[in-house]
């Protein structure tokens, strides 16, 4: 029984990572926004910016539902430096006196020096496709 479990839980675990596969879908910055902006820079790359909140719920489906989104992250991984702060935590609440956010979550796209472009707030009603469409205005 054991065996047919374990065996069972293999092969979830193989469809899984072979459905959302590596590369695809946003490929967030591990790092402080301030090497973000250094990094952005240094690529002639822009920000992407998701301020969010552990308790959010639209920002929960962002992560599971929009931003594994393969065609989204083929274009914002080669056009900007994704990053996502958590507003409650870390360096959130300072980054939240620099950038007011009206609620959970705010989507901000930034140029290289933290200059805001363009601002989503809430989660984006046509999903990927919405934010692959916004993303694609900001210059």
């Amino acid at each position: 029984m054991k065996a047919i479990l374990l065996t069972s839980l293999f092969f979830i675990s193989l469809t899984s990572f072979a459905k959302t596969g590596e590369g695809e879908g946003i490929e967030f910055f591990h790092g402080t926004f301030k090497q973000a902006l250094a990094k952005a820079k240094k690529e002639n790359k822009l920000i992407f910016f998701d301020a969010y909140t552990s308790w959010c719920g639209p920002c929960k489906v962002l992560k599971t539902k929009v931003f594994p989104d393969k065609e989204l992250g083929e274009y914002m991984n080669a056009k900007f430096i994704s990053i996502g702060v958590d507003m409650e935590a870390g360096e959130g609440p300072q980054l939240a006196n620099m950038y007011p956010v009206e609620g959970y979550p705010t989507l901000m796209f930034m140029d290289a020096a933290g200059k805001v472009k363009k601002k989503v707030l809430g989660l984006p009603r046509g999903g990927a496709k919405e934010l692959l469409t916004v993303a694609k205005t900001v210059k």
